[in-house]
């Protein structure tokens, strides 16, 4: 009698084998003819959104009377009842009872995206419910272009790809105070670009998966120097004084100083020369009547020079200041004080005061 029955359980299970492979053929494509469907009834349709790297459970429920259910995946079977036939380690049966067969993806990737269908063994018709699985993929740039010198005045174009589930749009911004938004899109052309259009540049890839993906680029941008201002400080005879000379320029420029047509050199008759990246500073210790003259700075870089002079000139008398925007020499108050008469002083005064 045992035998018996379990010859019978035998033939049963293969018998139920065979009618869903049976009911799963009618589903894959390559038992139809082409441009044929078959839709069975009670088919129910899902959507399943997840991101990649998530686990996707795609439900299937047992309906009364029904005894088995499958998985097919396109044209691959994954589970017939509890045998697996996928060799796919990360797909496995959640749910397996008399109410629920739930297949489980784990680590999802975008090959996994497309229709799932569930296919139940009732007593007279196979049931199906179709899941489409869809999985969603963070921004990702994975090209921008490479940090870039260019001279002013040249064309520009900035190149930011990136990759992502739905596709990301792609926007740019100038990380300036005064910068002025740009269109959208994988590519920036600036044409004629200026010195003020140097720095850097930010390209943000976004969908609604996750936050932005955001890279940066450098722009440089080369111009002939400038002189900006020189002006000198504290230059009386006996004292330390300086001439500052002020300059802008990319690459940043080289100085030079001269008094006259005669080159100047760092340490040499009481001159110190430190020159920095965008001014030039020369400092005088103790100053006599041969360091008063002409003064030029010089500023060059591989675009340009330019240069720019200052007339330093002895003081012959001292200036004082006097409220009301008058000034009086200090040899105008020698010659009042030589004066003995009360009137020609009062006189004189009227006369500096108007």
């Amino acid at each position: 009698m045992d035998m018996m029955l379990l010859v019978q359980g035998a033939c049963c299970s293969n018998q139920w084998l065979a009618a869903v492979l049976l009911s799963l053929c009618c589903l894959l494509p390559s038992c139809l003819p082409a441009g044929q469907n078959v839709d069975f009834p009670g088919t129910a349709v899902e959507n399943l959104v997840v991101r990649k790297g998530d686990t996707a459970v795609l439900r299937c429920y047992l309906e009364d009377g029904a005894s088995k259910g499958a998985w097919l995946n396109r044209s691959s079977i994954i589970f017939a009842g509890g045998d697996k036939w996928s060799v796919d380690p990360r797909v496995s049966i959640a749910t397996a009872n008399k109410r629920e067969y739930s297949l489980q993806i784990q680590d999802v990737d975008v090959s996994d995206d497309g229709p799932y269908t569930c296919s139940v063994q009732t007593q007279h018709t196979p049931r199906t419910m179709q899941v489409y699985l869809t999985v969603k993929v963070s921004p990702k740039i994975f090209h921008i272009s490479s940090d870039i010198v260019v001279n002013e005045g040249s064309n520009v174009t900035l190149a930011c790809l990136a990759s992502g589930k739905p596709d990301p749009s792609i926007s740019w911004r100038h990380i300036s105070p005064s910068a002025k938004p740009f269109e959208s899109g994988q590519y920036l052309d600036i044409y004629g670009i200026t010195r003020d259009q140097a720095g850097e540049y930010e390209c943000s890839a976004e969908n609604d998966v996750s936050v932005p993906d955001v890279k940066k680029v450098k722009v440089t941008v080369n111009f002939a120097p400038t002189i900006q201002e020189i002006k000198a400080s504290g230059v009386t005879l006996g004292g330390a004084g300086f001439i500052r000379c002020e300059s802008a320029g990319v690459p940043s420029p080289a100085f030079e100083w001269y008094k006259g047509e005669r080159k100047l050199i760092n340490g040499q008759q009481g001159i110190t020369i430190k020159s920095y990246s965008s001014r030039s500073l020369l400092n005088v210790n103790n100053v006599t009547e041969e360091h008063f003259g002409n003064y030029t700075c010089v500023a060059a870089n591989k675009l340009g020079t330019t240069n720019a002079s200052l007339l330093l000139n002895p003081p012959s008398t001292t200036q004082l200041g006097i409220t009301g925007g008058a000034e009086v020499l200090l040899s105008c108050w020698y010659l009042v004080l030589t004066l003995s008469s009360y009137t020609s002083i009062l006189y004189l005064k009227n006369i500096v005061l108007q």
